[in-house]
Protein backbone atom coordinates (compact mmCIF):
# COMPACT_ATOMS: atom_id res chain seq x y z
CA UNK A 1 0.00 0.00 0.00
CA UNK A 2 1.37 3.71 -0.77
CA UNK A 3 1.45 6.42 1.49
CA UNK A 4 -1.44 7.89 -0.58
CA UNK A 5 -3.83 4.69 0.34
CA UNK A 6 -3.35 5.34 4.06
CA UNK A 7 -3.49 9.37 3.89
CA UNK A 8 -6.87 8.60 1.84
CA UNK A 9 -8.22 6.11 4.32
CA UNK A 10 -10.39 7.60 6.94
CA UNK A 11 -10.05 7.22 10.38
CA UNK A 12 -12.49 6.09 12.57
CA UNK A 13 -13.48 7.97 15.47
CA UNK A 14 -12.60 6.46 18.59
CA UNK A 15 -15.49 4.63 20.58
CA UNK A 16 -15.90 6.81 22.83
CA UNK A 17 -16.30 10.21 21.09
CA UNK A 18 -18.95 8.08 19.04
CA UNK A 19 -20.97 6.85 22.66
CA UNK A 20 -19.61 9.90 24.59
CA UNK A 21 -22.90 12.00 25.21
CA UNK A 22 -24.72 8.75 26.34
CA UNK A 23 -22.11 7.23 28.89
CA UNK A 24 -21.58 11.10 30.02
CA UNK A 25 -25.44 11.36 30.46
CA UNK A 26 -25.94 7.91 31.98
CA UNK A 27 -22.95 8.35 34.16
CA UNK A 28 -24.04 11.94 35.33
CA UNK A 29 -27.83 10.24 36.34
CA UNK A 30 -25.90 7.84 38.69
CA UNK A 31 -23.55 9.98 40.24
CA UNK A 32 -26.71 12.13 40.90
CA UNK A 33 -28.97 9.71 41.64
CA UNK A 34 -26.27 8.16 44.52
CA UNK A 35 -25.52 11.90 45.71
CA UNK A 36 -29.02 12.67 46.09
CA UNK A 37 -29.75 9.38 48.23
CA UNK A 38 -27.10 10.05 49.94
CA UNK A 39 -28.53 13.19 51.32
CA UNK A 40 -29.76 12.26 54.64
CA UNK A 41 -31.18 14.93 55.84
CA UNK A 42 -32.72 15.68 52.20
CA UNK A 43 -34.01 12.30 52.23
CA UNK A 44 -35.48 12.70 55.85
CA UNK A 45 -37.99 15.15 54.32
CA UNK A 46 -38.82 12.71 51.14
CA UNK A 47 -39.41 9.89 52.57
CA UNK A 48 -38.61 9.93 56.33
CA UNK A 49 -41.27 12.14 57.47
CA UNK A 50 -44.35 11.48 55.25
CA UNK A 51 -43.49 7.65 56.31
CA UNK A 52 -44.10 9.05 60.22
CA UNK A 53 -46.78 11.20 59.21
CA UNK A 54 -48.49 7.97 58.20
CA UNK A 55 -47.55 6.07 61.08
CA UNK A 56 -48.85 9.01 63.13
CA UNK A 57 -52.35 9.80 61.51
CA UNK A 58 -53.40 6.53 59.15
CA UNK A 59 -51.76 3.66 61.36
CA UNK A 60 -54.71 1.43 62.66
CA UNK A 61 -57.37 3.65 60.96
CA UNK A 62 -59.88 1.20 59.82
CA UNK A 63 -62.85 3.12 59.30
CA UNK A 64 -64.46 2.97 55.63
CA UNK A 65 -63.98 5.76 53.23
CA UNK A 66 -64.76 4.70 49.09
CA UNK A 67 -63.54 1.34 48.46
CA UNK A 68 -61.29 0.95 51.42
CA UNK A 69 -60.74 2.97 54.66
CA UNK A 70 -59.34 5.92 56.14
CA UNK A 71 -55.43 3.72 56.46
CA UNK A 72 -55.09 3.81 53.04
CA UNK A 73 -56.33 7.31 52.31
CA UNK A 74 -53.88 8.81 53.95
CA UNK A 75 -51.00 6.21 52.66
CA UNK A 76 -51.78 7.85 49.69
CA UNK A 77 -51.36 11.87 51.01
CA UNK A 78 -48.52 10.76 52.09
CA UNK A 79 -46.84 9.23 49.26
CA UNK A 80 -47.93 12.09 47.13
CA UNK A 81 -46.49 14.70 49.97
CA UNK A 82 -43.08 12.84 49.60
CA UNK A 83 -42.85 12.02 45.85
CA UNK A 84 -43.66 16.00 45.00
CA UNK A 85 -41.18 16.71 47.98
CA UNK A 86 -38.46 14.36 46.16
CA UNK A 87 -39.21 16.15 41.99
CA UNK A 88 -39.26 19.44 43.27
CA UNK A 89 -36.10 19.19 45.58
CA UNK A 90 -34.17 17.67 42.55
CA UNK A 91 -35.52 19.86 39.95
CA UNK A 92 -35.02 23.06 42.15
CA UNK A 93 -31.67 21.91 42.55
CA UNK A 94 -30.58 21.65 38.97
CA UNK A 95 -32.17 24.88 37.99
CA UNK A 96 -30.31 26.27 41.12
CA UNK A 97 -26.74 24.88 39.64
CA UNK A 98 -27.53 26.13 36.13
CA UNK A 99 -28.18 29.70 37.68
CA UNK A 100 -24.65 29.82 39.60
CA UNK A 101 -22.70 28.66 37.17
CA UNK A 102 -22.61 24.79 36.96
CA UNK A 103 -24.00 24.81 33.57
CA UNK A 104 -20.62 26.20 31.96
CA UNK A 105 -19.00 23.45 33.76
CA UNK A 106 -21.29 20.67 32.27
CA UNK A 107 -20.48 22.77 28.60
CA UNK A 108 -17.09 21.27 29.03
CA UNK A 109 -18.21 17.55 28.52
CA UNK A 110 -19.86 15.94 25.70
CA UNK A 111 -23.08 16.17 27.45
CA UNK A 112 -25.44 18.37 26.06
CA UNK A 113 -28.15 20.44 27.10
CA UNK A 114 -30.96 17.93 26.39
CA UNK A 115 -28.88 15.70 27.59
CA UNK A 116 -28.88 17.39 31.30
CA UNK A 117 -32.23 17.70 31.44
CA UNK A 118 -32.94 14.25 30.60
CA UNK A 119 -31.19 12.96 33.58
CA UNK A 120 -32.56 15.11 35.50
CA UNK A 121 -35.67 14.59 34.98
CA UNK A 122 -34.64 10.86 35.54
CA UNK A 123 -33.16 11.39 38.65
CA UNK A 124 -36.44 13.14 40.16
CA UNK A 125 -38.63 10.51 38.93
CA UNK A 126 -36.30 7.54 40.64
CA UNK A 127 -35.90 9.70 43.90
CA UNK A 128 -40.06 10.22 43.72
CA UNK A 129 -40.02 6.28 43.28
CA UNK A 130 -38.77 5.96 46.69
CA UNK A 131 -41.24 7.36 49.36
CA UNK A 132 -44.28 5.81 47.02
CA UNK A 133 -42.20 2.14 47.23
CA UNK A 134 -41.53 2.96 50.42
CA UNK A 135 -45.00 4.56 51.69
CA UNK A 136 -47.15 2.07 50.36
CA UNK A 137 -45.41 -1.08 51.65
CA UNK A 138 -45.70 0.02 54.92
CA UNK A 139 -49.23 0.45 53.86
CA UNK A 140 -49.78 -3.00 52.93
CA UNK A 141 -48.30 -4.47 55.99
CA UNK A 142 -49.95 -2.59 58.18
CA UNK A 143 -53.60 -2.34 57.52
CA UNK A 144 -54.09 -0.11 54.77
CA UNK A 145 -56.96 -1.83 52.87
CA UNK A 146 -58.44 -1.36 49.07
CA UNK A 147 -59.03 -2.94 46.15
CA UNK A 148 -56.13 -3.96 43.97
CA UNK A 149 -57.53 -1.32 40.99
CA UNK A 150 -56.81 1.50 44.01
CA UNK A 151 -53.78 0.28 44.74
CA UNK A 152 -52.45 -0.02 40.96
CA UNK A 153 -54.03 3.31 39.76
CA UNK A 154 -53.33 5.55 43.07
CA UNK A 155 -49.62 4.70 43.15
CA UNK A 156 -48.95 5.53 39.38
CA UNK A 157 -51.21 8.95 39.94
CA UNK A 158 -48.65 9.41 42.96
CA UNK A 159 -45.40 8.43 41.11
CA UNK A 160 -46.20 10.37 37.57
CA UNK A 161 -48.24 13.01 38.69
CA UNK A 162 -45.47 14.11 40.81
CA UNK A 163 -43.47 15.45 37.54
CA UNK A 164 -45.89 18.22 37.32
CA UNK A 165 -43.88 19.78 40.48
CA UNK A 166 -40.63 19.02 39.10
CA UNK A 167 -41.27 21.61 37.03
CA UNK A 168 -42.73 23.67 39.85
CA UNK A 169 -39.50 23.70 40.94
CA UNK A 170 -37.94 24.45 37.93
CA UNK A 171 -40.01 27.59 37.61
CA UNK A 172 -39.78 28.76 41.62
CA UNK A 173 -35.53 28.11 41.51
CA UNK A 174 -35.53 30.12 37.92
CA UNK A 175 -37.92 33.11 39.42
CA UNK A 176 -36.03 33.12 42.71
CA UNK A 177 -32.76 33.34 41.33
CA UNK A 178 -30.37 32.48 44.27
CA UNK A 179 -28.60 29.55 46.30
CA UNK A 180 -31.62 29.43 48.69
CA UNK A 181 -34.56 28.94 45.66
CA UNK A 182 -34.50 25.14 46.18
CA UNK A 183 -35.19 25.73 49.84
CA UNK A 184 -37.96 28.36 49.18
CA UNK A 185 -39.50 25.48 46.60
CA UNK A 186 -39.77 23.64 48.69
CA UNK A 187 -40.74 25.15 52.17
CA UNK A 188 -43.64 26.36 49.74
CA UNK A 189 -44.51 22.43 49.24
CA UNK A 190 -45.50 22.82 52.70
CA UNK A 191 -48.06 25.86 53.20
CA UNK A 192 -49.43 24.21 49.31
CA UNK A 193 -50.11 20.43 51.08
CA UNK A 194 -52.17 22.64 54.23
CA UNK A 195 -54.00 24.09 51.79
CA UNK A 196 -54.66 21.07 49.19
CA UNK A 197 -56.13 19.27 51.57
CA UNK A 198 -53.44 17.19 51.72
CA UNK A 199 -52.45 16.62 55.64
CA UNK A 200 -56.37 17.18 57.17
CA UNK A 201 -59.74 17.14 56.28
CA UNK A 202 -61.19 20.65 55.12
CA UNK A 203 -64.48 22.15 54.42
CA UNK A 204 -66.27 25.67 53.99
CA UNK A 205 -64.25 28.53 52.65
CA UNK A 206 -61.08 26.79 53.38
CA UNK A 207 -61.70 23.78 50.88
CA UNK A 208 -63.13 26.26 48.11
CA UNK A 209 -60.10 28.22 48.71
CA UNK A 210 -57.97 24.62 48.59
CA UNK A 211 -59.84 23.65 45.10
CA UNK A 212 -57.20 25.99 43.85
CA UNK A 213 -54.15 25.28 45.06
CA UNK A 214 -51.65 22.94 42.72
CA UNK A 215 -51.38 20.32 45.34
CA UNK A 216 -55.36 19.95 45.76
CA UNK A 217 -56.11 18.46 42.21
CA UNK A 218 -52.77 16.44 42.17
CA UNK A 219 -53.78 14.76 45.52
CA UNK A 220 -57.42 14.33 44.48
CA UNK A 221 -56.95 12.99 41.58
CA UNK A 222 -54.41 10.31 43.16
CA UNK A 223 -57.24 9.64 45.85
CA UNK A 224 -59.97 9.25 43.00
CA UNK A 225 -59.85 5.47 42.59
CA UNK A 226 -60.34 4.78 46.47
CA UNK A 227 -62.78 7.37 46.95
CA UNK A 228 -64.05 8.09 43.65
CA UNK A 229 -64.48 11.82 44.32
CA UNK A 230 -66.20 11.77 47.96
CA UNK A 231 -64.77 13.67 50.50
CA UNK A 232 -64.43 12.66 54.33
CA UNK A 233 -65.82 15.69 55.60
CA UNK A 234 -68.70 16.26 53.04
CA UNK A 235 -69.46 16.73 49.55
CA UNK A 236 -67.85 15.10 46.08
CA UNK A 237 -65.60 16.09 43.64
CA UNK A 238 -66.15 15.02 39.98
CA UNK A 239 -63.62 13.51 37.82
CA UNK A 240 -63.23 16.90 35.71
CA UNK A 241 -61.84 19.02 38.55
CA UNK A 242 -58.98 17.70 39.26
CA UNK A 243 -57.91 17.17 36.15
CA UNK A 244 -58.67 20.27 34.97
CA UNK A 245 -56.73 21.61 38.18
CA UNK A 246 -53.68 19.76 37.36
CA UNK A 247 -53.40 20.75 33.55
CA UNK A 248 -54.21 24.29 34.46
CA UNK A 249 -51.40 24.53 37.31
CA UNK A 250 -49.03 22.34 34.72
CA UNK A 251 -49.76 25.30 31.64
CA UNK A 252 -48.83 27.82 34.89
CA UNK A 253 -45.40 26.32 35.82
CA UNK A 254 -44.49 25.76 32.43
CA UNK A 255 -45.26 29.93 31.50
CA UNK A 256 -43.41 30.52 34.53
CA UNK A 257 -40.72 28.61 33.92
CA UNK A 258 -40.48 29.83 30.56
CA UNK A 259 -40.62 33.71 31.46
CA UNK A 260 -37.58 32.40 34.30
CA UNK A 261 -34.94 31.09 31.27
CA UNK A 262 -35.91 33.88 28.97
CA UNK A 263 -35.21 36.47 32.15
CA UNK A 264 -31.86 34.67 32.98
CA UNK A 265 -30.64 34.76 29.41
CA UNK A 266 -31.90 38.49 28.95
CA UNK A 267 -29.11 39.46 31.85
CA UNK A 268 -26.61 37.11 30.84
Amino acid sequence: MTASTFADTPTPAPAAARTGRRPAMATYARLDLRRQLRDRIGMFFVVGLPTFMFLVFGLGSDDPIGSGNVAMYVMISMAAYGAVTATTSVAGSAATEQVMGWGRQLGLTPMRPVAFVAAKAAVAMAVAAVPVVAIFSIGAATGARGHWTDWVLSGAVVWLGSALFAVYGLAICLVFRGPNAAGIASGMIVVLAFLGNVFTPMSGFMLELGRLTPLYGYVALARFPLTDGHLPVAGTDPLWLPVANVLAWTVIFAMLALWGVRRSRART
